[in-house]
This record gives C-alpha cells, sequence and structure tokens, in this order.
C-alpha cells in the first residue's frame, strides 16, 4: 500500500516557521513527508532539512518523495525524543525550525496490518509505531492488570465507561485471548449501553486511543521532549507543534508557558530572585483548519497548532 498522508495545517505551519533559505530545519515526525517538501522547496543550497521518524514504512516513503533534494537533506529513523543525539552524530548544535505532527498518519489508519484501525475486523492488535519494538498492543489488552486498563483508557481514552470496559477485557480473555481488532472492538461495545452507541462515536475510538498511547508512550515522550527541543533552537528559532487531542494540546500549552514565563517567585515579590529567566515568547492562541480544510480533510477536526519562537536574553 501507498504512503499517502494529507498534511494538516500545512501552509500555516510552513508559514508559521519564518523560513531562511540558509537555515537547519528539523522535522521530527517526517511521515510521508510533506511538511518536509514544502520546508525543502524553500531553502537554498546552504540550506538543510533532518527529517525524523521511527516508522519504517514512513522513512521509505519519504526518502523517495525527497530524492530530489538529497543534497540538503538527512532522514533519520529514529524518535524525536533522540533529536539531540542525533544532531550531534550529524555535527549540528542548534536549528532554526523544528516542525512536530503528532497525529496518525493515514496511510497508518488504513493498513490493516499495522493494527491501529478500530475499523478492522481481522487486523492483528499491533498499533507499534516502531516495529523494532517488542511489546504490542495485544501485549497490553491480554496482559495488563485490570486496575491499569482501567487507568490508561480513563486517563488517554478519557472514556467515562473506562472501569465497564477494562473488567470486560479482563472476564473475556480468562476465557480466550484477545487477538484482532475486531474481537476487541466486540468486547468494547459490549461493555457500553446501547443507547450511549447509537448517539455517540465508534465506540471503540477511545479505547484503540488510549492503548496506542499507552503503547507508544506518547505523552512521556512529548513531555520529556519539548523542553530540550526549544533548547536546541536559535535566537528566532521557532518550534511548531500540531496536536490531535486535548491530551497532547495541554502539555504543549503548558510546556510553551513555562518556558515563556519560568518565575516561580511568590506574586508578592517586588523583583524575581529565582533567577529563571524566559526562553521566549508562544504564540498566545492554537490556529486551526480553515473551512476549506476541514470540508477537503475531515482528519483535521481536531488538529491544533502551537507556535514558540526562541528568544535570547
Amino acid at each position: 500500500m501507498e504512503f499517502n498522508h494529507t498534511s494538516v495545517l500545512l501552509q500555516e505551519t510552513i508559514g508559521q516557521l519564518n523560513i531562511r533559505p540558509d537555515g537547519i530545519y528539523v522535522d521530527g515526525t517526517l511521515g510521508g513527508g510533506g511538511h518536509a517538501y514544502e520546508v525543502l522547496s524553500r531553502l537554498s543550497e546552504h540550506g538543510r532539512l533532518i527529517g525524523i521518524d521511527q516508522d519504517a514504512d514512513a522513512i521509505r516513503a519519504a526518502s523517495i518523495r525527497l530524492g530530489r533534494f538529497q543534497d540538503r537533506v538527512s532522514i533519520v529513523r529514529s524518535n524525536y525524543a533522540d533529536m539531540r543525539t542525533q544532531l550531534h552524530r550529524l555535527g549540528i548544535g542548534r536549528v532554526d525550525g523544528i516542525i512536530l505532527d503528532l497525529g496518525v498518519s493515514s496511510y497508518q489508519l488504513d493498513t490493516p496490518a499495522r493494527g491501529f484501525t478500530y475499523r478492522e475486523e481481522n487486523a492483528p492488535l499491533d498499533m507499534r509505531m516502531d516495529d523494532r519494538q517488542e511489546l504490542t498492543a495485544k501485549d497490553i489488552v491480554n496482559e495488563y492488570s485490570e486496575k491499569e486498563l482501567f487507568r490508561i483508557i480513563r486517563d488517554y481514552g478519557e472514556d467515562k465507561f473506562a472501569k465497564n470496559i477494562a473488567k470486560h477485557i479482563v472476564n473475556t480473555r480468562r476465557e480466550k485471548k484477545i487477538l484482532t481488532t475486531g474481537e476487541l472492538c466486540a468486547v468494547i461495545r459490549g461493555a457500553i449501553p446501547m443507547k450511549v452507541q447509537k448517539s455517540g462515536g465508534h465506540p471503540a475510538k477511545r479505547t484503540f486511543q488510549a492503548i496506542r498511547i499507552e503503547l507508544n508512550r506518547e505523552l512521556d515522550v512529548l513531555k520529556d521532549s519539548l523542553d530540550d527541543m526549544i533548547d536546541l533552537l536559535n535566537d528566532g528559532g521557532r518550534i511548531c507543534v500540531i496536536t490531535f487531542h486535548s491530551l497532547e494540546d495541554r502539555i504543549v500549552k503548558t510546556t510553551f508557558r513555562k518556558n515563556e514565563n519560568p518565575c516561580v517567585c511568590p506574586p508578592d515579590f517586588p523583583v524575581c530572585v529565582c533567577g529563571r529567566v524566559s526562553k521566549g515568547k508562544a504564540v498566545r492562541k492554537p490556529i486551526v483548519p480553515s473551512e476549506e480544510e476541514l470540508k477537503n480533510n475531515k482528519r483535521s477536526k481536531s488538529a491544533r497548532l502551537r507556535v514558540f519562537e526562541r528568544k535570547e536574553q
């Protein structure tokens, strides 16, 4: 299957980067190379882009798509959490811009063998962003305790039926392991009242999201990486992060504000004595898709773009 993916908020992201033709940029979630292609198209022969992705299929697709820019692009299979290490390996200290698109790609969702989608009956419970990882969604579903399942479905899926879903999963696997996306969907349907199923979206959507986030440590990686990525920016450099649900957006918003105003002194102190200095400024409101993009790409509905600009003191 061809790696097809429509880059969300593409022009808005490129515009916010304030690209310098001779600058150095990082796409930390390269995917099919949509954002990277637009950045490279604006770089001179002295500019450079480093594309990072942990998905082998994405690396193959992006390498083909970006082939015409081979003199100014470096593609690395890794997690963006290792950005500093990968840049150091390439002899790069700081960069002028960073992009993170935190959405699951259309390719991953539409390829049954990847196990991300709840719309396929017989797909394996996989959901790994990196197939070098041993743990899969099947292991979480069949080996996590009821308490652990409840926690991740409640916290990462924000599902009010989390307790009942966890209970149904544990009861079902006592009889037989849950091995496919269809089997898991059937269990979830049995845990949610029919009147709720009729009025809401797909009943398995939140649970699948929760398992995927837990498996790939998506929120932990984001939370642990943002401060370091801001430190990697040159003066005037920008980081653009596209999120797709409230949990991600909350982390980005909080981290950006903390880096803008890190002072921890009591409000009644006349002057700051903690010594923590602002690293820059966040664009105050998130940028959302236009009506035209929403019409052409329904998957962009929940997308939010947040931007932080590094400013040396």
